[in-house]
Formats: C-alpha cells, structure tokens, sequence
C-alpha cells in the first residue's frame, strides 16, 4: 500500500529543494491530493515530478511547474483566477486553495467532466469548470486578478490581456512546443503591460481563434499531404554520417524509442543503428534494449562487451533467426564492440532483451548461475522448475496442457524461484552475472504465464508481454545507474502509445510505448517509421522458411499514402515542432503493421489497423520505398515454435 501523504510530503521537499517556496503554494500542494486525479492505474506514479498522460493528446503537469506558475502569478486569497486548460483538474484545485474564486476553461468535454467531478468530490465548490476555447478565456467572468495558460501559445492572447484586471498578473507558455519560454505579463495601466521571462519549459499547444488555429481538413488527402510535405525534414542517405545529427534534438530524453513498421526491412534497422550511434557517442547513452530475448541479447552483450572473443554462433537460431542474424545488426554490434574497446569498462553501452522468449535458455542461464555460487539453491531451483521441462523445447504446448492437467502449481514455483533471486539481489552486491540470472528467473516466471493464458484468447497475453518487457527496461535503466539513458529497438505496434491505436480503444491492450509515456512523461520519445512499397523479409505461416515478398503500395486513406503524397524519398516528421499539423493528425487513419508474417493477399485485414499517429507517436521517420534485410545465413534452422505466437509482433 502506498503512503501518499508521505509521498506527498516527499514531491513537496523537492519542490523546495529547487527554490518554489511560497507558503500559501507550499501549504497548498500539501493537501492536494495529486493520486485523486490520475486514472485507475497511475495512482503510484502521482508524486513523481513528472507529467503524466491523461488522454486527448494532454497531459497533467508535474507538480514543480504547477508550483513555479502559482507562485509567479502572485496570487491572493482575494483574487479572481482564470485557469487556462483544466486538463485533469489538478492545477485548479491547487488554485481553489489559493484563492478566492477560479474559473477554468477546457476545450475536451470528455476531460473537463471528469475534472468537474473530482473537484466535486473534494469540495472545492469555488472552481467553476467550462467548456471552450480558453485561449478567448471567459469574458462573462472578467476581469480576473490572475491567469494561468496551461498550454503553449504562438503569441499572448490579446483577449487574455484584455481580461485581465490592473496590475492582474498572465503566466503563459510562448512559441513553438520545442521552444517554448514561460513568460508573465502584468497589466500595469489600461494600455500598459510588463512582460517577465520565466525561463524555458514544454507545454501541449494551446488550440484556439488566438492560439494554434485548427488545421483545415476541407482539402483532401492532396492537401494534409502538402501540408505534410512543408513540415517535413528531408534525411539523408542512412549510411550517410550526418543521419544520426538529425536527431539530436532528443538526445537529453531519458528514454528514446524507435520502431518500425514491419521485422524485415534493412532501412528500419540502418536508420536505427545510424540514431543509437549518434546518442551513444554525442549523448552518453549506454542501454540499447531491442524487442529480442534476454538470453540470445545476453550473448549479443558479452560480445560488445568484450567479454567473449567471439559471437555466439547459437543465438538467435530459432526463428525468426533473420530478425536479429542479419547483417544490418551485425554491423551495429562491430562497431558497438570496437567503440567499447576504446572506452573505460564503467562508460561501455549494452545490448539487452527485453521480450518473453526462449524458456529452455533462461532456465539453463538461472541453473548454470546457482551450480556456480549455490549448489544447494541450483538443486531447489531444478526441482521447482521440473514441472516446465516437457515444454521446453515446445513451450506454446504448455498453455494446451495446463488447460486440462494440474500444472498451474508451476506459477507458484517459478515465481517462488523469481522471489529467491530478486531477494539475493537485494541482499548481496552480485555483480553482473546476478543481474543476469535474477532477469532469466523473471522471464521464467512471466513465459510460464504467458504461454498459459495466450490459449484462452484477448488482450491479457499481449499486455502481460508488453508489461514484462516495460519492468526488464525498468531493472536494466536502474541497475545501469540513476544517469543511465536508453534506446529501445521494438516494432511501432509496441513504442507506438497503444491508447491511440485499435488494440488499445477496442481490444484494451498496452504496450511499452504507453508505459514509458505514463512512467516518464516528456522524458521519453516515441519514434514511428512507415514506408509506402518495397520489399520485406517475412514468411508465409508461423514457423515457415523466409522469404523475401513485395510490400503492396499503401491503401488509399492511410497514413502510408497520405505520407506517399508529399513526394519525398525519406523524412522526419517532427511532431511537437508542428502543433497545427500534430492536432489534423490526431485523425484515426488506417496504419500498417507488418510483422514476421506477411499476407500480401489479405494485407487489408491482416496488416491494417486505425490509430492517430499524432497521438501515437513524438515524431515519424518516413522511408517510401525500402529493402529486406540481408540474413547472415539463408539455411539458419529454426527450432521450435515462434514464442510470441499468436501475434508475430
């Protein structure tokens, strides 16, 4: 059970820590309880001093700069206040406590409702919550004492200036979302106005007659594609040195994801390489974490790591062996190892899984471990994992069984196993080989229950698959340091934030994109790649032998073709530099998604599916037309089943 008046007190120290120390703000950040205005689920993310997602493209602020636009508003008990971008409803509680009378003004009926209600539920019957375009505030209220614009403006509203009361104060967000500054305006005469720089931060676009203006979509897909077009950055070549520079505008992210619209195509994994070098080398990132198996990516790691003369000639054999055996990635690990060689061991970046794949391997990892430092324990832990060893060469015939035998008495062993581990790690400083072993016992505690519940159909398979690959990401990025930044290597249907996708509005599925967002906020950026026509490496049916097929030119309607549209070879599509676009792209379109399996024949029901691009990701990188990867052997066997069976994603 969460302490939150404890986490409370906590967010509050910090905010002082940092120089916000009006008591009225403080006093009032102290009884606001931040977790009542979170969705079911966020609630043990509310004292984090960071942004978080509550739906319709917007987020609730972090609670440093709630604090900083209160105290620099000045506000008094007396005071009139106009809040700006209800959002959540947070911030105008906040404001409720601090003065008099608030009326806050939000343009999502959907978001304004709820926040009407939380507010209720706290009694703060002095906020006043409106639908409408707050960038014209609320003439029917004014004049105000104070107002606060949660939203990022080209310019100061002249219908807030004029709304507000002499000597009133306007805390606002000025210029595009990269380069915003907070800025407050005081009404010092009837004409007469003093502007303060408040310094630097990043605000949502205030949408608005005097804001960003709605974009215009009366003039077709030929229209949105021009408009595309104009705001696009043309790319060089991949291979060209200067293709990881055009990214170094996210190189201050905690976190960097980069997709890709289908498991075979060489530009995806060159483009990807080209941006994990640049943020390696120019931005100290050190965790590469890639939608791939810990075990296999463990191999992959000592190899980069120096660790191993040699790579391993048994990773990644078992199909899809061309996803990770291609010569794309094997380039990238080259230079990974001889770039590590050239750098103090503490400073060396790695390559981790993150996925519920190969259980044999994490078992053998987790047994090999304790035989070495724990004869005793490698004993219990064999006796425990022996129920799961008729599967472990076929472990998707595990979920057949358990259907009909008594084997769900292996959940409580492999978790038992999991809690030993994670105990030890605790308890002892074990070094890298403990780290290794603790994952490979978490992956075999959630592939038991992955493989067991993927029979019974629906979203719970998928999230608790993502939902793992989410916690490795997190036990990596801690046990690298409280500096360590990564990049993730997934397809878009996982970075892409699920929520503004098909599977997540009507299947009700997650994904790590939507929890990197939720767990980082602004933090995090989220990368999508498309492409309109080309070739792929994909097979046929699950298990089949790879094959190299031709992508259908993207279907009429579709992000692919309103990207085809504009003319352009290949691009980046840098979302928060365009608001006015970003808001027109929120739009549900078709979208493809290729995974290991491509059905050129059925592609319209097998590889499409709606979302809002805008909302799904920070920024696209647009290749129109691409290449197979090249797999480092054609005749790589494949053994067993693809893991990730039924979705190939």
């Amino acid at each position: 059970m969460i302490d939150f008046e404890d986490a409370r007190e906590r967010m509050v120290q910090q905010i002082l820590r940092r120089g916000v120390d009006n008591p009225a703000v403080i006093d009032a950040l102290r009884i606001v309880p931040r977790e009542m205005f979170l969705s079911a689920g966020m609630e043990r993310h509310a004292y984090e001093d960071a942004p978080l997602a509550i739906g319709e493209g917007q987020t609730i602020s972090q609670p440093y700069i709630v604090a900083v636009m209160c105290a620099e508003a000045r506000i008094r008990p007396e005071d009139r206040v106009l809040e700006v971008g209800t959002g959540s409803g947070y911030a105008a509680a906040v404001l409720g406590r601090l003065a008099k009378r608030v009326v806050t003004v939000e343009r999502h009926p959907r978001l304004a409702e709820e926040a009407e209600e939380r507010l209720r539920e706290l009694g703060q019957d002095n906020v006043e919550v409106h639908v409408g375009d707050g960038s014209e505030g609320f003439p029917e209220a004014a004049p105000f004492d104070a107002i606060l614009v949660a939203a990022g403006s080209p310019a100061v509203p002249d219908a807030l200036k004029e709304q507000l009361a002499i000597g009133g104060r306007l805390v606002i967000p000025i210029g595009p979302e990269n380069e915003q500054r907070l800025v407050r305006v005081t009404r010092t005469g009837v004409d007469a106005f003093q502007d303060d720089d408040l310094g630097g931060v990043r605000f949502v676009p205030l949408i608005g007659r005097q804001g960003w203006l709605p974009a215009v979509q009366d003039d077709g897909p030929a229209g949105l594609s021009r408009r595309i077009a104009a705001a696009a950055e043309p790319l060089p070549d991949v291979d060209d040195p200067s293709f990881g520079q055009c990214f170094d505008r996210w190189g201050d992210r905690r976190i960097v994801l980069l997709g890709e619209a289908s498991h075979g195509t060489s530009e995806f994994y060159r483009a990807r390489a080209a941006i994990t070098r640049r943020l390696i080398e120019r931005h100290g990132f050190t965790v590469v974490a890639v939608e791939a198996d810990w075990p296999d990516a463990a191999a992959y790691n000592r190899y980069v790591q120096n660790r191993s003369p040699s790579l391993s000639e048994s990773a990644f054999r078992r199909f899809p062996a061309w996803m990770w055996r291609n010569r794309e990635v094997w380039t990238f690990v080259r230079w990974l190892r001889d770039r590590n060689r050239s750098i103090p061991p503490s400073a060396a970046a790695g390559v981790y899984g993150l996925d519920i794949y190969n259980m044999q391997a994490s078992i053998s990892a987790v047994l090999a471990y304790l035989d070495a430092v724990d004869p005793e324990a490698a004993e219990i832990a064999r006796q425990r994992y022996g129920c799961l060893t008729p599967w472990q060469d076929e472990p998707a015939g595990y979920g057949r069984a358990v259907l009909t035998a008594g084997y769900r008495t292996c959940e409580k062993a492999v978790v038992e196993q999991c809690r030993d581990l994670l105990r030890r790690q605790f308890e002892e400083d074990g070094g890298e080989g403990l780290l290794d072993a603790a994952q490979n016992a978490r992956l075999v505690a959630s592939a038991e229950r992955y493989y067991r519940i993927m029979y019974y159909g629906g979203a719970e398979s998928w999230n608790l698959r993502d939902t793992h690959m989410f916690e490795t990401l997190e036990q990596v990025l801690q046990a690298a340091g409280a500096d360590a930044k990564a990049v993730v290597w997934a397809h878009n249907s996982h970075i892409g934030d699920a929520r503004a996708t098909g599977m997540g509005r009507a299947r009700g599925e997650i994904n790590i994109g939507q929890l990197c967002r939720q767990r980082f906020g602004d933090d995090a950026a989220l990368i999508g790649f498309g492409t309109h026509e080309g070739e792929v490496a994909a097979a046929t049916d699950w298990d089949g032998d790879m094959e190299i097929k031709r992508i259908r030119p993207s279907l009429d309607g579709s992000y692919e073709s309103l990207m085809h549209g504009t003319g352009l070879e290949r691009f980046l599509l840098d979302l928060s530099r365009h608001p006015v676009l970003r808001e027109e792209l929120h739009t549900p379109r078709l979208e493809r998604f290729i995974g290991v399996i491509y059905r050129p024949e059925s592609e319209r029901s097998s590889h499409y599916m709606e979302a809002s691009l805008a909302q799904q990701f920070d920024a696209f990188v647009w290749f129109d037309r691409t290449t197979p990867v090249q797999p480092l052997s054609a005749d790589d066997p494949h053994q067993g089943v693809p893991e990730t069976y039924p979705s190939g994603l």
